[in-house]
């Protein structure tokens, strides 16, 4: 059964529109006649941006109004960055799709368009994520982080008013809004390691919500989805309630998957990192065990550490 109409719920930032745009086009080319609306919803993320993520939570600030909005039937299809939805789903709520992913990649804004490799001692860097800073401080010991909040224009715009010497921010954000002629550098995943989820869409239902389901089948990305897999069972080990710095990207080759996981403390002195490689049919039980492998070196102590601090 297909639906007459559907109901995309969206923040309202340029860059949530872009996206909730493009599934809103490849549904109406897919499903002529069909009535596709976008609603925009406000959420808590989007309100605090004065506010740290760490600080009003991180986890789930860029969806729960949207996924209340879903739960009580006011939206059927909610399209959200999978970098941005938990580990743990509210009961009801299913990723349903994961179209095929954008570039993976963080990129480099800087003023002048001076290299990353190039960056001046006690160079002052914005990001407003603990998985970019520590990698960064891990590189370079002497550099400022900044916290950055705001959207991506803001974000960017913050280079001349913040005074900052450069931002990192993610290559499918830039990609999505056609802005790549700012961007200095891509940094490749062995030199930055993505967030679980980067560069990739997730389309949320409701559980039961068969038609809807059958309506976005079209979209399904296999490699991608397998991959979103493997990340997300390496985050959901690692989750446990608490703001860690903490990266994994996962990439099919053929018929196999590798996937590669980070933890580390926030000020970059430590570093524990992992991959491992397996069938693509194991990627969920290969995050777990990349997970495991990680608390085994040490890990474990960080994530204590972490959680006790309230960080």
């Amino acid at each position: 059964m297909i639906k007459g109409s559907l109901r995309i719920g969206t923040r309202g930032s340029a860059l949530a529109l872009a996206q909730a745009a493009w599934v809103k086009e490849r549904i109406e080319r897919q499903r002529p006649g069909m009535g596709v609306s976008l609603v925009v919803i406000k959420t808590k993320g989007d309100i605090m941006q004065d506010v740290s993520l760490v600080k009003i939570g991180g986890k789930g600030v860029f969806v729960k109004e949207i996924e209340d909005a879903l739960l009580r039937g006011e939206i059927d299809l909610a399209v959200h960055s999978l970098k941005d939805v938990p580990a743990e789903l509210p009961a009801g709520l299913v990723i349903a799709v994961t179209p095929e992913r954008e570039d993976p990649r963080d990129v480099f804004v800087s003023k002048r368009r001076v290299k990353f490799e190039a960056m001046p001692r006690r160079a002052r860097i914005g990001t407003g994520s603990l998985r970019r800073g520590f990698q960064i401080r891990n590189i370079f010991p002497d550099v400022e982080i900044v916290p950055l909040r705001g959207n991506l224009d803001t974000r960017l715009r913050k280079v001349e008013t913040e005074d900052l010497d450069a931002v990192v921010v993610a290559a499918a954000g830039m990609r999505r809004l056609g802005w790549m002629g700012r961007v200095t550098q891509f940094l490749p995943v062995e030199i930055l390691l993505p967030a679980v989820g980067q560069g990739t869409l997730a389309l949320e239902i409701r559980e039961d919500d068969d038609a809807t389901r059958e309506t976005l089948a079209f979209l399904h990305h296999e490699p991608t989805w397998r991959e979103a897999g493997a990340e997300r069972a390496f985050l959901r080990r690692l989750g446990g309630g608490c703001q860690l710095p903490l990266a994994a990207y996962a990439k099919m080759e053929g018929d196999a998957i590798k996937i590669m996981g980070l933890l580390g403390t926030s000020d970059g002195r430590v570093m524990i990192r992992e991959e491992l490689r397996g069938p693509a049919e194991a990627g969920e039980d290969l995050g777990i065990r990349l997970a495991e492998a990680l608390l085994q070196r040490g890990g474990r102590a960080i994530l204590d550490m972490v959680c006790r601090d309230g960080r």
